[in-house]
């Protein structure tokens, strides 16, 4: 008997703590806040299209954005990141929030068929930083010839950012990194032959600054008793964070590397 009540409070206890919470995994999604969040959302102030829910998906007017996976739970709208905003008040036609600024967005559902218009682009674009360039160009020391050149050449590695839009939303947009490949030569020897990817920078640079970054830019610096200078670009796109690191390739062929801004 005692065994038997112990075992009715206990699944007691559970069922009470899987009523609370409100995180994922701790309590069941609610379907009917999802059902009332589908279709396409303006701004109340300005009229702006803000975005767009069908099924689990919010889909943004900017054509860069990537669609996000949403889930909703005890009042909180819960994007695939995991990142959670605070519902304010929800009903079939209006729908606030705050965002990560604490500001409370007010939208409302939209009647009008047009503005399902802002959504023509099927699949967001992953953008280039970067066109193909090649340059070259030919340097004297000590008496001997030397001509380097630079190919900028961009990839289809995917490189994630994430940032904020108008409402305050978090978004994600993704960029092709690029490969950059450095050859020197005095005559016909080739003194040196290299592609270098970001990775290459792993000791000078953050792991979470080079995981969202791309290697922007490579450039001649200048050529001393050293050899000829290189520097490299790595930045988050669109970003004022940048770090450069040089590449020094010596008159025989070796190669070395140090920071140089950030």
């Amino acid at each position: 008997m005692k065994k038997l009540l112990y075992t009715i409070m206990l699944a007691a206890i559970l069922t009470g703590c899987n009523r609370q919470g409100g995180q994922p995994g701790t309590s069941p999604e609610d379907k009917g806040a999802k059902s009332l969040l589908q279709g396409v959302w303006l701004d109340e102030d300005n009229g702006n299209v803000s975005f767009r829910v069908q099924g689990d998906t919010i889909y943004y007017t900017d054509s860069t954005s990537m669609p996000s996976y949403f889930r909703i739970y005890a009042d909180s709208l819960v994007l695939g990141s995991e990142t959670s905003y605070a519902i304010v008040k929800q009903t079939q036609h209006l729908f606030w929030f705050k965002n990560h600024n604490g500001d409370v967005i007010k939208l409302q559902k939209s009647t009008d068929p047009v503005d399902e218009d802002e959504f023509v682009h099927d699949t967001p674009k992953v953008l280039n930083y970067t066109h193909q360039v090649k340059i070259d160009s030919v340097v004297n020391h000590d008496g001997a010839r030397y001509h380097w050149y630079i190919a900028i050449n961009p990839t289809k590695y995917k490189v994630s950012k994430r940032s904020y839009n108008e409402d305050g939303m978090e978004v994600e947009n993704v960029y092709y990194d690029n490969i950059m490949h450095i050859s020197v030569f005095q005559g016909s020897q080739r003194l040196f032959s290299s592609d270098f990817r970001k990775q290459m920078y792993e000791k000078f640079v953050p792991k979470n600054f080079l995981d969202e970054a791309i290697l922007a830019n490579m450039e001649y610096s200048h050529h001393d008793d050293k050899g000829i200078h290189f520097n490299a670009t790595l930045c988050i796109p669109d970003g004022a964070s940048c770090y450069i690191v040089e590449s020094v390739i010596g008159y025989r062929g070796e190669m070395t590397m140090q920071i140089v801004e950030y």
